[in-house]
């Protein structure tokens, strides 16, 4: 189990799994914030603050809710699906007590998309 937050704190979760690697897109928004993502089922992240106290941002395709802190502007996942699977994208940099150079960055050229 893995407890995140945005810079503030206002906003918390958990994500349970094993985690090994993370997406790194080259996206025109990935990029700019420098987004390492972990993508797990939704029923596997737990919220400490209710989904209406965040902002969302839509862009593209308009299919990813990528949600950020009102207060900090931190962005710590993002929710959509995968098929018919509800899916959270979590920011690995947001997460408590990770060594970042341990985890495998697996490249992703969203920018194609």
């Amino acid at each position: 189990m893995y407890k995140g937050s945005c810079h503030c704190g206002r906003v918390t979760f958990e994500a349970e799994g094993e985690l090994k690697e993370a997406m790194e897109c080259n996206c025109s928004h990935c990029s700019r914030k420098g987004y390492l993502l972990w993508f797990i089922p939704r029923e596997r992240m737990r919220l400490g603050t209710p989904l209406e106290d965040l902002s969302v941002y839509h862009f593209n395709k308009h299919v990813i809710d990528h949600h950020f802190c009102p207060n900090c502007g931190c962005a710590p996942f993002g929710m959509g699906k995968r098929g018919d699977t509800e899916m959270a994208a979590i920011n690995i940099r947001c997460l408590e007590a990770i060594e970042l150079s341990e985890v495998k960055r697996i490249p992703v050229d969203g920018r194609s998309y």
